[in-house]
């Protein structure tokens, strides 16, 4: 079931969500989510963290892959009015970056959830930029106790 009923842009409101905080924040749009799927939206600005020479580097794309995961815990436990726990990544299975973004862009995420248990998920990610796919990954997130 998607609640989303149309994106939600407020930053606050995004950030309040996951654990990061400014500069180390790489989503600021809420476009879709489900209890199998999300999607995020990051624009990317040139003072960004992962911003070098007009593009955004690869571990900007991996740590907003991450993110856009901890976007679905944090609003999954809005929902429930509860407090989102602390997630890490627990391992990275397999991650493609097939192009750079540029800063002035913007990326939406896709995350879809393979599998769920006890704090540790699986998910299968992609990144896309202008409708072309960018970035894929096999993440594996794990709660903190």
């Amino acid at each position: 079931m998607n609640v989303v009923e149309q994106p939600i842009t407020d930053e606050s409101f995004i950030q309040n969500l996951i654990p990061q905080k400014w500069p180390f924040v790489m989503v600021d749009t809420l476009f879709y989510f489900s209890t199998e799927k999300i999607i995020s939206g990051f624009k990317i600005k040139k003072e960004d963290l992962f911003s070098s020479n007009g593009y955004f580097q690869g571990p900007g794309l991996i740590e907003n892959m991450a993110q856009t995961v901890a976007l679905h815990t944090g609003y999954s436990y809005f929902l429930k009015n509860q407090e989102a726990p602390t997630g890490y990544i627990g391992s990275i299975k397999k991650a493609e970056i097939i192009k750079l973004p540029k800063e002035g862009q913007e990326l939406k995420t896709s995350v879809v959830i393979l599998h769920d248990i006890m704090g540790v998920t699986l998910v299968k990610i992609e990144v896309e930029c202008e409708g072309e796919i960018i970035a894929l990954s096999e993440m594996k997130t794990v709660l903190a106790k």
